[in-house]
């Protein structure tokens, strides 16, 4: 495996390096005009500014440009006459006439030009550029959290359920328009900030480090196929102003929510450093109950309380820096640290009864695990802009490393049949993940309007689990307890290359791309030494067809085929013993799930309003459900099948409206039928089931205070083996700007009426069981938030450089 390693990355590495060795240059031409833009009043450069070039006698644009961090731009024209225009946000543009390249004046050098800050565009800039909680358009919703008053104090996994059309069960899985099978990334590409599971990841993920999130239903082919659902990309924050800025937030909660992050960034130079640290601490409680009747030879009558503190706390470090060669070739480094420990108590109390009220057993049940989970990753990354604007070439390496380490001690005892006898058992389960990516982009767009995009990418995973579980007997020696001990591995490597071709025109745009991966899988596992090998080869097509009415109203359809493949947790064989009477566990014969979306989505933006009304149709084969059997009566084992297919219809309407100066609303409802058809053993799996998911957030500002009042409501839905009940909550939330408007004070107070539980009902041939949890109760607390030279928000022309643009369908 080793050499496959070494094999790929010397190929890669070689590859990158004739790539990015191939000048860049203007193709001989020999006109060129120049010079530098500086604020008129502090003779300070303007990065970023544009340059436009026009034909003299008709006025059409010849050559364009932006400046570079020292306010440099250069055009290279054909001969002829020109005036310029530039511009600058917030600045009053300037025009230069009379230019003229020739045979007697092939260079123009301007010198330093200087523009003037207009006052009253900077006010208006000011107002306009406020950043709503969501952006729409037609490829992606895009959410800046920060914005949105019940996300203070909240972890990545509680932010991703703020979310429109993604829902978060009780134990942190993370679903998509009904679909479990969603692609995380951190930053446009795969992180250890998820680690070997999301659900663990996301939940010390601070979400004060998190500048956005993007939510892409239907991805090109340029992305990794796997999710059939779509993707969910998270944005951390990082500045590249000029000079020193940064931010610090504290936050205090009850039950406990302690949390400090700050983040700082300096920009002088061919250098841009940043770096974040953000710790956290938190307890929450939960628990809930089942009650189940298994009926096979005699009935018995089962209740379980189950009542959990999970409190972790967490350390995540940051580092990094671009260095500009030039304006053409940057290069990024990065660094990212996380160490998390979590303490977690639970308390199991049984209840059997006969069919005659007598009761059997009542057995005590304390489980005190102590978790640690440390996550390494280092990234570099290299852009070469080269000539004409859009045309560039990117790579990336990536690696990371995550370890898990669980470890239980387990006290229980029978109140009826062992009196005052205690039996003690212990787990231990080590997790480790390393991954490698090799990333390639290119992208030229050759003439008006027509682009082309190729790439590559290349991932390797390896994934071990050393499981155990020992009770101790009567002179104190611990031995393995059952089955319940295992060694497992896991080997994973997919090569995939892509290429899209794309044509804009006047109104009608489209985009037609073809991905092909190849996957190479091995599993081992120790106690039944049973080595297992799945390769496979699969073509993923994507089509975007968008059409523009104005400025205002456009249209576009697209489809694309993705696929899931089954993740760590549904593969290994084991996963938890804290309840005996409720086990999980992997499946390691499982395929992947293949899935073809369709979607066709209407995007309408005015002035003060943004609105997306959608349908969708998405057919999966091969779908991965948990299918829940009992042998006993009082023991279930939930276990992850290959079952059959499933055809999921749905509408979606987003909007945002700010109907006054002081008032915004957004929302989004999810309408969706899915019918599932499948067998397990001689089981028949069916379902067709209608449901729907609403959210609304009112954000209203009363003078210098923003108030907040935000809900959601997930309609009871059927499941293969039963169904789940309502769910739904009430967030309140406000905040106002102190000290001269570089520091924010917030309130919040998340889940008002205590009211988001699931509850939910299944059926089996043999037993039927309804249960409700809790995973985390009403909180409230308080923030406060300082910005060093930061302004609270972004100015329309402030470009988005942080590598997390997952665009691509937007015509």
């Amino acid at each position: 495996m080793m050499y496959k390693i070494l094999s790929t990355l010397l190929y890669f590495i070689l590859f990158s390096t004739m790539l990015l060795a191939q000048p860049n240059m203007a193709e001989g031409n020999p006109y060129t005009i120049t010079g530098q833009l500086i604020d008129q009043e502090s003779g300070e450069p303007l990065a970023y500014a544009s340059a436009s070039l026009f034909q003299l006698s008709d006025s059409t644009l010849a050559d364009g440009a932006i400046t570079n961090d020292k306010g440099v731009f250069s055009l290279s024209p054909e001969a002829g006459k020109y005036y310029l225009r530039l511009q600058y946000i917030s600045y009053a543009e300037k025009y230069i006439h009379n230019l003229e390249l020739g045979r007697n004046q092939k260079a123009v050098d301007l010198g330093k030009i200087s523009l003037a800050p207009n006052a009253e565009t900077l006010e208006e800039v000011v107002v306009a550029g406020k950043r709503d909680q969501m952006q729409l358009e037609l490829d992606k919703r895009v959410f800046n959290v920060s914005e949105n008053l019940s996300n203070i104090g909240a972890n990545a996994s509680e932010i991703m359920d703020n979310l429109p059309s993604v829902a978060v069960d009780v134990e942190g899985n993370i679903s998509l328009r009904g679909s479990n099978n969603v692609r995380i990334l951190v930053n446009g590409k795969p992180s250890g900030l998820v680690g070997i599971s999301d659900a663990n990841g996301l939940r010390q993920l601070q979400g004060n480090l998190i500048e956005r999130i993007e939510v892409i239903t239907n991805p090109s082919a340029r992305y990794d196929a796997e999710g059939s659902a779509g993707i969910i990309n998270i944005i951390l924050k990082k500045e590249r102003e000029k000079g020193l800025n940064g931010s610090f937030t504290t936050t205090l909660g009850y039950p406990a929510n302690y949390g400090f992050s700050g983040s700082l960034n300096y920009r002088a130079g061919k250098f841009n450093v940043f770096g974040s640290y953000g710790i956290g601490y938190r307890e929450n409680p939960g628990g809930g109950f089942t009650d189940r009747v298994a009926f096979d030879a005699d009935t018995i009558v089962t209740h379980i309380d189950n009542d959990r503190t999970r409190s972790d706390v967490s350390h995540t470090y940051r580092l990094g820096t671009d260095y500009y060669f030039n304006e053409n070739n940057i290069l990024t480094a990065s660094g990212l640290i996380r160490i998390g420990d979590e303490e977690n108590i639970t308390n199991l109390t049984y209840y059997d009864w006969d069919v005659n009220d007598n009761l059997l057993s009542n057995t005590y049940r304390k489980d005190f695990e102590k978790e640690s989970d440390d996550t390494y990753e280092y990234q570099l990354s290299y852009r070469r802009i080269m000539e004409g604007e859009g045309h560039e070439l990117t790579a990336d390496f990536q690696f990371r490393k995550n370890n898990e380490v669980e470890q239980s001690s387990i006290d229980s005892a029978n109140l009826v049949t062992d009196g005052d006898q205690i039996s003690y058992q212990r787990s231990l389960n080590e997790q480790g993940d390393k991954n490698i990516l090799m990333q390639l982009d290119y992208v030229n767009p050759f003439a008006e309007g027509k682009k082309i995009e190729t790439g590559y990418r290349g991932s390797i995973r390896e994934i071990t689990n050393e499981y155990l579980v020992e009770q101790v007997d009567d002179q104190g020696v611990w031995s393995p307890y059952q089955n319940y001990s295992n060694r497992f591995s896991y080997s994973e490597s997919v090569h995939a290359v892509y290429a899209i071709y794309e044509q804009k025109m006047d109104q009608w745009g489209y985009q037609a791309g073809l991905r092909a991966e190849q996957t190479l899988i091995d599993t081992y596992q120790r106690e039944t030494d049973q080595s297992a090998e799945k390769n496979y080869f699969n073509l993923f097509p994507s089509v975007f067809v968008s059409y523009k009415f104005n400025n205002e109203k456009s249209v576009q359809a697209s489809y694309s085929r993705r696929i899931s493949r089954p993740n760590y947790r549904y593969l290994s064989p084991f996963s938890s013993f804290t309840d005996p009477r409720n086990i999980r566990t992997g499946n390691e014969d499982l395929n992947p799930e293949y899935s073809d979306s369709y979607e066709l989505g209407w995007l309408y933006n005015l002035e003060k309003a943004s609105i997306y009304l959608g349908g969708y149709y998405r057919r999966t084969e091969g779908v991965i459900e948990r299918i829940s059997t009992s042998d006993d009566g009082y023991t279930t084992i939930s276990t992850p099948y290959n079952i059959g297919t499933s055809n999921a219809y749905g509408i979606e309407y987003n909007f945002s409206v700010d109907p006054t100066d002081w008032y915004n609303v957004n929302g989004n409802a999810n309408f969706y039928r899915v019918i599932t058809e499948g067998a397990y053993k001689d089981i028949e799996l069916k379902r067709d089931t209608y449901t729907a998911n609403f959210r609304l957030n009112n954000k209203f500002k009363i003078g210098k205070v923003n108030l907040q009042v935000s809900g959601f409501y997930n309609a009871p839905e059927k499941t293969t083996q039963g169904k789940r009940k309502s769910m739904y909550g009430v967030d309140l939330g406000s905040n106002m700007d102190i000290l001269k408007g570089n520091g924010t004070l917030t309130f919040f107070v998340k889940d008002l009426f205590n009211s988001r539980k699931y509850r939910g009902t299944t059926f089996s041939d043999n037993f039927i069981e309804e249960k409700e949890f809790q995973g985390r109760s009403r909180q409230a607390g308080v923030s406060f938030a300082y910005r060093i030279n930061q302004n609270k928000t972004r100015s329309r022309g402030e470009r988005e450089e942080n590598g997390g643009d997952m665009g691509g369908g937007d015509f």
